[in-house]
């Protein structure tokens, strides 16, 4: 990689030719030219190779959207899997999602900073705002679903803009 990235500066910036490149870092003629040639730094790469079990995945599919709880292994024995139970299992609870459904009692899961509660509550505890009155003020009660964090802001009124300044606040 220091090379790729050596070889241009040396013959773009200083002008050094490629064979004196080539007695510097110790590297073949055709490499250098292809470092010069090339915008992107070498990376290796092989294609997939694929799986066993991508020649059976259709008859998982078929059993799965019939018996979305099949175990693996019973799976395995009506498609005659005579290999590893290992990678079957493995593609199985990859694929099984798909067919299973919605769970209703699934857990709601809310990230930080998505979600926030906002309640309005009178407490029964009378305020006195002036000499001689007293009066229920609402509390604006808010908390982040994520972290719980709770805060309390006391309003003067139910107005829509006194609510809205209590969010702000």
């Amino acid at each position: 990689m220091e090379d790729w990235t050596e070889t241009p500066r040396l013959y773009r910036a200083e002008g050094v030719p490629i064979k004196e490149i080539v007695r510097r870092l110790g590297v073949a003629r055709n490499t250098v030219r292809a470092a010069l040639a090339s915008e992107e730094p070498p990376a290796y790469s092989r294609p997939a190779k694929g799986s066993l079990v991508d020649a059976v995945e259709p008859e998982i599919r078929k059993w799965l959207k019939e018996y979305p709880r099949m175990p693996a292994t019973v799976i395995a024995e009506r498609i005659g899997w005579t290999h590893s139970i290992t990678i079957l299992k493995d593609r199985v609870r990859a694929i099984r999602p798909e067919y299973a459904g919605i769970d209703p009692a699934d857990r709601i899961v809310h990230l930080p900073g998505e979600v926030i509660q906002c309640d309005l509550w009178f407490p029964e505890t009378p305020i006195p705002v002036g000499h001689r009155q007293v009066a229920v003020l609402p509390v604006l009660a808010m908390t982040l679903t994520y972290s719980r964090f709770i805060s309390a802001v006391m309003l003067p009124s139910r107005q829509g803009g006194d609510l809205l300044a209590g969010c702000g606040s």
